[in-house]
């Protein structure tokens, strides 16, 4: 049996470093074609003598000295840049893992599904900001989108052999973040340190801060909308300590089917690497039992208004998830450099929102690479004025 040609943007992540445990358990069925990473060079070297790649680029094009030096006499090929990072989303794989941090996975994203390609998606700011051009993108190159976010995956696991029609609603689940039961006041003033704490999930900083904002749980809202083609009001969220059940989906019959794990991404990973099979996988298995009970809330979306903000850009539609997903990351950046309080990144999506709503046409606007990105640029541009005005003292 010929092995699968496996590429994996943005290798040194979480994510990627939970692919690249399973494939080097599995050497007979996969072949690394390509391997692209960020600063951290020495992990992605690493990572690229394991897997026997044969491609390596980091996004840096300053960092492109200390890769090679790390690959010298590997016989891997090397880069850096921007041209490094296109040549790899080049390379001839069968199955590409999206895991790129933010807006920048989009254009890789995109590349690998023009050719042909089966597309792992953990970079849910691509549906986000440019949902449609995703989808239309993988039907024209007759490609294929796997969700890898725990809770589409479950979605996804949870309506196969389902008629699509039968679908009532979609249920996915939230931790609650580091945050869960902190008042207003208090999230005030937690700090970046606080916030990067998850109580169940290990993450990287970034996603982990916007578990505990709700931000990553109101683009996985949009996430679900894109990818599944339901409408907004049916798209329901649940607070879960737990973090066992990662989603549920209720039919017309009134059934409702839920899907339970550990909170491992290895499964969501695992599911998307060896579909349309199953194969073993080095998760925990439940035990029911001993967890006793699982509990479940509504979440307030007083204290966290990113869930609002989502049902917002979904009803204007358009550009409106690139914008929404460039002013999140930018007041992130805020907020990491201490120049905004926790709180405040909300207040920031929120104005940059309503700044580009008011001039008209985002939300009919074409849906184009370029257009998404002039869209990203303006919103993180906006949202450094904002904060500019916000600031802490």
């Amino acid at each position: 049996m010929s092995r699968r040609r496996i590429s994996i943007f943005g290798a040194t992540g979480s994510i990627g470093v939970n692919t690249v445990d399973l494939i080097a358990r599995a050497p007979e069925r996969f072949e690394v074609v390509a391997l692209t990473g960020g600063h951290n060079v020495a992990l992605l070297a690493e990572q690229a003598r394991q897997l026997g790649a044969q491609f390596v680029a980091t996004a840096h094009a300053e960092q492109g000295a200390a890769l090679a030096e790390a690959l010298a006499g590997s016989g891997i090929a090397c880069g850096a840049g921007p041209a490094a990072m296109d040549e790899a989303a080049a390379r001839d794989a069968d199955w590409v893992m999206s895991a790129i941090v933010g807006a920048a996975g989009l254009k890789p994203g995109l590349q690998a599904l023009e050719r042909g390609a089966t597309l792992a998606l953990a970079n849910k700011e691509s549906l986000v900001c440019a949902g449609a051009l995703m989808l239309q993108t993988a039907a024209r190159a007759n490609a294929t989108l796997l969700p890898v976010d725990s809770e589409h995956s479950a979605v996804f696991q949870a309506l196969t052999g389902e008629p699509r029609g039968a679908v009532e609603r979609i249920v996915i689940t939230a931790s609650g973040g580091a945050f869960r039961d902190w008042s207003h006041a208090q999230m005030r003033e937690a700090t970046p340190e606080q916030a990067a704490a998850h109580p169940n999930w290990s993450m990287g900083q970034r996603i982990t801060i916007d578990s505990a904002s709700m931000f990553n749980k109101s683009m996985e809202v949009i996430e679900t909308h894109e990818f599944f083609g339901i409408d907004p009001d049916r798209i329901e969220v649940l607070v879960h300590p737990e973090s066992l059940v990662h989603a549920l989906v209720g039919f017309s019959d009134g059934a409702l089917m839920a899907h339970l794990g550990p909170p491992d991404m290895r499964h969501a990973i695992g599911y998307a690497l060896n579909w349309p099979e199953r194969h073993p996988l080095p998760v925990e298995r439940l035990d029911l039992a001993r967890i006793g009970s699982l509990n479940f809330a509504a979440p307030d979306e007083t204290r966290f208004p990113a869930l609002r903000l989502a049902r917002e850009v979904m009803a204007a539609g358009g550009l409106s998830g690139a914008v929404f997903n460039a002013a999140k990351e930018r007041a992130l950046d805020g907020f990491l450099a201490r120049q905004l309080r926790f709180t405040d990144m909300s207040v920031v999506v929120e104005e940059v929102l309503a700044q580009m709503w008011s001039r008209g046409g985002l939300g009919n606007a074409a849906m184009s690479l370029d257009n998404v990105l002039a869209a990203d640029a303006e919103a993180r541009r906006r949202a450094g004025e904002v904060i500019a005005g916000r600031q802490v003292a």
